[in-house]
């Protein structure tokens, strides 16, 4: 890495712990000092030192339509004019509710938060007022956010740095937290004969991007609708990386399963911090001021961030999906014929426009991220992290990451 980069990553670590303010970000599993990124424009992002890398992460699956969008810095720079955060309604956060759902009739009524972790602590809680029980059931491998009691078994940055929980989490405060193999119904069925009437909610993400991507497994989330009704329990589906993400909507409608809460994020915010949860109205009451279940934020429904979101949903609306998709499907197919002539022990996962890598060991990772990374080719800095392909990436960026993985491979 060049010069710049180095000498910030230096100053970093002197103020920042490890340098990041997240654990990914330091590369950890990589073995090579972690991007620090200048800018970004389309489908690709410039280091301090001014290199050029084909972004794959675009910041974690936030940013759909891409770095920069003109349209979308137009309306954000006309919403700073007026203000940075006022701590009240305003009418884009009116105008962005209005939009999701309509996008996804299902909910009637939804809050605003800050973050992904927010979006889901706020659902549960809710869960749990409305179901007046404590008992939540997750599944194996899974991440919904930092909260306490969802730390444990997780994928993303605890299955990054092979922890099974957190330090600092009471093991009082995951005592209400079941756990069960995704794809298990048996193993979801004896939990439930147990526990049953214990059980506010079930969560799940209906695609899995957090320990690799993992393709909806439809019969068995129609298992978990069927189950979660009979016991009277709420189905939960984190949808903070895949709403908006595979059409104008949720992977729900996609899939036909309706959920009792949703979970958004990322898109939602047009790469501004956002989460959001929504559901029925006869659940949502039970939030306050109508209900005793509480939440809130200084910053939920800033007007910026709102704006940043309405633009980019507004843009979404007119575009295909299948693009993205094609994409993706275009440059898998080629890795995996690349694989097969190769030396490289590879698996590789996809849905949609997200796909995973995964290698036998972490050495060939190491030597390919450091490789892909010096022909400027940004994948996500962890086996467990989904990369996507956005509005912005060309068939040109395709082309130029699979010459460079042939010769990594041959």
């Amino acid at each position: 890495m060049a010069k710049k980069n180095l000498k910030l990553f230096a100053q970093a670590k002197k103020y920042l712990v490890g340098g990041v303010d997240s654990p990914v970000r330091s590369f950890k599993s990589t073995g090579t000092a972690p991007l620090l990124i200048k800018k970004g424009k389309g489908a690709k992002i410039y280091d301090y030192d001014e290199k050029s890398y084909i972004d794959y992460v675009l910041s974690f699956g936030a940013l759909i339509l891409g770095h920069s969008h003109l349209a979308v810095i137009k309306a954000v720079k006309k919403a700073i004019n007026s203000g940075f955060s006022f701590s009240t309604t305003n009418r884009t956060e009116i105008e962005l509710a209005k939009t999701i759902i309509q996008a996804v009739p299902f909910i009637e009524q939804i809050r605003f938060v800050n973050s992904g972790t927010e979006a889901v602590m706020g659902a549960l809680r809710l869960a749990r007022g409305y179901t007046a029980r404590d008992k939540i059931l997750k599944f194996s491998h899974s991440f919904h956010g930092s909260a306490d009691y969802l730390l444990v078994q997780a994928g993303s940055g605890l299955a990054t740095l092979n922890i099974a929980t957190s330090a600092g989490v009471p093991k009082d405060f995951i005592k209400h937290t079941l756990i069960a193999p995704y794809g298990d119904s048996k193993t979801v069925e004896k939990i439930f004969k147990k526990y049953g009437s214990q059980i506010a909610a079930v969560i799940v993400e209906p695609a899995g991007g957090n320990y690799g991507v993992i393709s909806p497994e439809i019969n068995f989330l129609k298992s978990l609708r069927k189950i979660t009704r009979e016991y009277n329990a709420l189905l939960v589906f984190d949808e903070v990386i895949t709403g908006f993400r595979f059409h104008f909507g949720t992977a729900a409608q996609k899939l036909g399963i309706t959920p009792d809460i949703i979970c958004l994020g990322k898109i939602i915010g047009g790469g501004l911090p956002i989460g959001a949860f929504g559901a029925k109205s006869k659940i949502m009451r039970h939030l306050a001021p109508l209900g005793k279940v509480y939440q809130a934020s200084t910053f939920s429904g800033n007007p910026v961030v709102m704006q940043a979101g309405l633009s980019t949903l507004k843009i979404l609306k007119e575009l295909d999906y299948e693009q993205p998709k094609k994409l993706t499907e275009f440059l898998v197919g080629r890795l995996k014929k690349e694989v097969a002539y190769g030396k490289v022990n590879l698996t590789i996962s996809h849905y949609a426009n997200m796909f995973s890598l995964q290698f036998k060991n972490n050495q060939q990772f190491r030597s390919f991220y450091k490789f892909m990374l010096e022909q400027g080719v940004y994948f996500a800095p962890s086996e467990f992290e989904a990369n996507f392909i956005s509005f912005a990436h060309s068939k040109k960026d395709i082309e130029k990451t699979l010459d460079a993985a042939r010769r990594f491979f041959l």
